[in-house]
């Protein structure tokens, strides 16, 4: 029971906020979300602002084609622009939130999000730097996907997504959202890092054997 009185201390939220915001904080209880969980989908109106404590979520945008490329990821101490925006600017969600992976998380109800916006400075602060930081990634998405080709695309999320490990759970079609291609292009690619003894392909997964060769090709990235 006291770790969850005292979730905040344990954040990555504590050094950010001040006294008062972190004592009207404390009345809310984290929850436990399961992987994928869909969080919210276009045309929503937010219903909180999102604080994740452990774990991550991805923001994605569906195309007319059905076709899927990942926005930002939301993680511990980070923030969703799309539920900033529509907290602020009364606007509904465009894009769909999963969980990629279990999710501890509070929710700051709206009535309490504009309270503290308008009081707090360190809270305005720290909504603030955290949109712009998300924004910035929403431009460095942009960047990618016009400038720099599949293969290091590809093999820069292998390498993100396996910090903790050699092993990427990850489908094609997911892989696809990612780096913002296509399922079939994906296929090939990893098919031929496969042919070349880079990855190993399993159902659901791509596990790295030759994390050197990956990290080889992304020296002009």
């Amino acid at each position: 029971m006291q770790q969850e009185q005292d979730w905040i201390a344990h954040s990555p939220y504590a050094r950010l906020l001040d006294e008062t915001v972190r004592a009207r904080l404390l009345a809310l209880k984290p929850v436990l979300v399961p992987q994928g969980t869909i969080l919210f989908r276009p045309g929503d109106e937010p219903g909180g602002f999102v604080l994740v404590l452990s774990g991550r979520v991805g923001v994605f945008l569906t195309g007319k084609s059905g076709r899927e490329i990942l926005l930002y990821s939301v993680e511990p101490g980070e923030t969703c622009v799309q539920t900033t925006v529509g907290l602020i600017g009364g606007r509904t969600y465009s894009g769909e939130a999963v969980a990629e992976s279990d999710l501890v998380a509070v929710m700051i109800p709206p009535a309490l999000f504009v309270e503290l916006m308008a009081q707090s400075e360190s809270f305005r602060s720290f909504v603030f730097n955290a949109f712009g930081e998300r924004l910035g990634d929403v431009t460095r998405l942009l960047e990618m996907v016009a400038f720099v080709t599949v293969d290091q695309r590809l093999a820069n999320a292998l390498i993100e997504r396996s910090r903790t490990g050699e092993k990427v759970e990850l489908t094609h079609g997911e892989l696809a959202a990612v780096i913002g291609s296509s399922r079939e292009v994906v296929s090939r690619k990893l098919e031929k890092l496969k042919q070349n003894n880079i990855v190993r392909l399993e159902r659901g997964a791509v596990e790295i054997v030759d994390r050197a060769a990956l990290l080889r090709s992304l020296e002009h990235y």
